[in-house]
């Protein structure tokens, strides 16, 4: 990412004042149960950190990364102010260079951000029976775009995974999908 496009998100993030109470994205709201209690997580582009201080607070680690130094200061801030800084890392990082490297989790939750060269990366972060939620801007339902998904994308880039639910429409498109648990006979 260019230093005119992380200027452009600090600019974005100091301008307007942070949201923080914890909560899932609202595409994932109502299949909260379906995240679990414990483990560990990943929230990629997590911004002011609000959805993975809701999966701390649930019981999950976890690890935010966002290319905004100015998100990340609010979201370690976050954390802090709800008691579970110690179960949330956040570190500045430059998505378009490649995921951070680091082991399996529970969960990868990314949210409103799209890079299809991730795809193979995120799933694979997925320890068998790991839960993926993502959620990206659509060209089903809206005017195609350089970050909107295509019809079909995403169950195409996961299809390895299970699909538990997905939805395009209205120009956006999600799926909640789970790592196959291997040696089960």
């Amino acid at each position: 990412m260019s230093q005119k496009d992380r200027a452009r998100w600090d600019t974005a993030y100091a301008d307007r004042e942070p949201d923080r109470v914890p909560a899932l994205p609202e595409v994932f709201s109502g299949r909260a149960d379906q995240f679990p209690a414990s483990g560990s997580a990943l929230d990629i582009a997590c911004g002011t950190g609000r959805a993975a201080v809701w999966l701390a607070q649930r019981g999950l680690t976890v690890s935010g990364f966002d290319v905004s130094t100015v998100a990340i200061t609010q979201a370690r801030a976050t954390a802090a102010s709800h008691g579970v800084a110690d179960r949330c890392r956040f570190e500045v990082a430059d998505l378009d260079e490649g995921l951070p490297a680091g082991p399996q989790v529970d969960v990868v939750l990314c949210h409103r951000f799209r890079d299809p060269r991730l795809y193979p990366a995120l799933a694979t972060r997925l320890r068998p029976g790991g839960l993926l939620a993502v959620c990206v801007l659509s060209e089903v339902g809206a005017q195609p775009g350089r970050f909107r998904a295509g019809p079909g994308e995403l169950e195409a880039a996961f299809a390895g995974l299970e699909t538990l639910a997905a939805y395009e429409g209205d120009g956006e498109a999600w799926l909640m999908a789970r790592a196959q648990v291997t040696g089960r006979g």
